[in-house]
């Protein structure tokens, strides 16, 4: 099964004792994310810590450990499915998830229940994937 993650999903990587770290791994799922999701986590890495009470040094293994367990796809390769996405995106921060998905023909795995209120891209949470494997 082929997702797109969202920035939401993947910054439960720096959790501690996070199941959505062994889904991650499973290799039933073929996990794509676009490159903005890791200057997105990169952006936010003081609250990261903060939040999750890891070393820098800990941080940077986790986000280095994520990108080994997701491919991450420059914005060129599905950049013309942007304009096409503006027309139904119930969130434009969201905008280069939904282009991603459009250009693999995936689901998004999100746990932002706005996200939902579209039609175009199915939107799987992380319980509705557990309960997919």
């Amino acid at each position: 099964m082929k997702f797109v993650v969202d920035t939401n999903v993947l910054f439960t990587q720096f959790w501690k004792d996070s199941f959505t770290k062994e889904l991650f791994k499973d290799p039933r799922l073929e996990l794509y994310s676009p490159e903005f999701a890791l200057e997105e986590i990169k952006y936010h890495i003081q609250e990261i810590i903060d939040k999750t009470a890891i070393s820098k040094e800990e941080f940077i293994r986790l986000r280095l450990e994520l990108t080994s367990l997701i491919e991450f796809i420059p914005l060129l390769e599905y950049s013309e499915k942007l304009k096409e996405v503006q027309r139904f995106i119930p969130d434009v921060s969201d905008i280069d998830f939904f282009a991603l998905a459009i250009d693999l023909g995936c689901p998004v795995w999100s746990n932002d229940a706005e996200l939902k209120k579209q039609n175009k891209v199915e939107v799987f949470t992380t319980e509705e994937i557990i309960r997919l494997l």
